[in-house]
């Protein structure tokens, strides 16, 4: 008998062993108020989720419709004779292939530059004491709140003089380091026990070793999560490249499906458009089917950092 046995009363003693070895007592019935309750609920749900991908549903069957089916009036929920023509004409028409290639250069590029940085300067942020570090901090979490289009012609014109104009590393350079970033990673890292970087720095460990061997390691999900928001956000990025680049073999993928749009003003091809728009969608949701899991975990984690 358990000392928590010991001490209940022999009717309770009683009622205890009922629970353990007796028959299990019948689920509660929900009233029907609970019921609809419940139901309403998972209806509001429901609803919730189809809204933001209907777009989405919406530019995958109108990229296999044809001319005539994509024109007609009421529209049709399900393509009746799914074609791939409409991605043969995109793929002919805009060099895909090349553009494709420019934007994982540069949303890649930009990505693990963002990462690298950020953990860097998050750490130093978070577990060095300095002269200034507070005003430091602030000042760059203060330029998250200034408008791209305020920085466009002063980066423009840095950007210019430094002789990156119409090239890929130009279009990078404004986004290898992130606010953002720097913000998450330190909030993270501020999580990561004294003793544990103490124990490191006593087994003779550096501080490029500390972040790479311990650090990192303990905030992966929060890495991931910033590596899919900077990669779509770099993927889909177009007042930049559009105002740096000059040379059609350098566009990124956003300015080709542009550019496609001028190929086609014809109502007739708005589904080689929509083709397209949907080829220019895969890369990114193939990092998002491929990051998922450990994205959502960190999506968790930082809304419990608050």
């Amino acid at each position: 008998m358990t000392a928590t046995e010991t001490l209940l009363r022999p009717r309770d003693r009683r009622r205890s062993a009922l629970r353990r070895s007796g028959p299990a007592l019948p689920a509660r019935r929900r009233s029907p108020k609970a019921v609809v309750q419940r139901v309403v609920l998972y209806a509001v749900l429901v609803g919730v989720v189809l809204v933001p991908l209907f777009p989405l549903y919406w530019l995958v069957i109108s990229s296999f419709k044809t001319p005539q089916e994509f024109s007609q009036i009421p529209p049709t929920w399900f393509p009746s004779d799914p074609t791939l023509s409409q991605m043969g004409v995109a793929l002919t028409e805009a060099p895909f292939g090349q553009s494709l290639l420019n934007s994982i250069i540069i949303a890649g590029g930009s990505t693990l530059s963002v990462l690298v940085t950020s953990v860097f300067a998050g750490y130093v942020f978070a577990k060095h004491s300095f002269r200034g570090r507070d005003a430091l901090f602030w000042s760059i979490i203060a330029t998250m709140f200034l408008p791209p289009v305020v920085t466009l012609v002063p980066l423009y014109s840095m950007v210019s003089s430094l002789g990156l104009a119409d090239t890929h590393l130009g279009v990078m350079l404004p986004w290898l380091a992130n606010a953002f970033g720097i913000f998450l990673m330190r909030q993270f890292i501020m999580g990561v026990p004294d003793e544990l970087i103490e124990a490191a720095r006593m087994d003779g460990a550096g501080e490029v070793r500390i972040v790479v061997q311990f650090v990192v390691p303990l905030i992966k999900p929060a890495l991931v999560t910033l590596g899919v928001f900077m990669f779509v956000y770099a993927w889909n990025n177009f007042l930049w490249p559009v105002s740096l680049l000059k040379s059609e073999e350098l566009y990124p993928v956003v300015l080709t499906v542009n550019r496609l749009m001028a190929y086609t003003m014809s109502f007739d091809y708005r589904n080689v458009v929509l083709a397209g728009t949907l080829i220019a969608s895969i890369p990114t949701l193939l990092v998002f089917l491929l990051t998922q899991r450990v994205f959502v975990q960190g999506i968790a984690s930082t809304g419990v950092k608050g």
